[in-house]
């Protein structure tokens, strides 16, 4: 991937997430990123599109993380170790709750749209993910709600009581 891209993708990315997807302009991603509108238009054909491609590394990126936790495990327990890493995940990104789910709000008013779409394969992505660990689909829908109440009440009160109750959660719910 260019630099430009990367960059344009990375101040997208930071822009929509702290101010959402319809109040952020091209023009303003462009500046960001010290680049021209036609750099942007080389590398993606609409604003839906530049959304859609940051989703997606979005997604790729946490699904990585995700996978980290496990593949060198600091706990004895999969979900434990998973949950500690969805919590850190919050704390390195602040606390604005889902990008996807806002997305998905700002995008509802047309159910066709890709941008819509693509939130809702996300979602049954992280359940498919956690039956790829040997989840049931039932723990891992369990696992899945456990990890969006965190997000969306890191947004409202302080992210160390999500966490310790989140924690709790996984210890009683969970032996894996």
């Amino acid at each position: 991937m260019s630099k430009k891209k990367q960059d344009l993708l990375e101040h997208a990315e930071e822009l929509f997430y702290k101010h959402g997807f319809h109040s952020i302009g091209l023009k303003q991603i462009v500046n960001e990123a010290g680049v021209a509108i036609m750099t942007l238009y080389n590398h993606f054909d609409s604003k839906e599109d530049l959304i859609l491609q940051v989703l997606k590394r979005r997604e790729e990126k946490y699904f990585s993380y995700l996978e980290s936790s496990v593949s060198k495990p600091k706990c004895n327990s999969i979900a434990l170790s998973l949950a500690q890493a969805h919590l850190n995940w919050i704390r390195m990104h602040e606390t604005n709750g889902c990008m996807f789910l806002r997305a998905k709000e700002e995008f509802s008013s047309d159910s066709n749209n890709e941008i819509v779409r693509y939130v809702n394969k996300h979602k049954n992505s992280l359940i498919f993910f956690f039956k790829q660990l040997n989840f049931d689909y039932w723990e891992s829908t369990r696992l899945a709600l456990l990890f969006e109440g965190a997000t969306a009440l890191s947004e409202i009160i302080n992210v160390d009581d999500v966490a310790h109750e989140l924690m709790y959660c996984i210890k009683h719910l969970y032996k894996k």
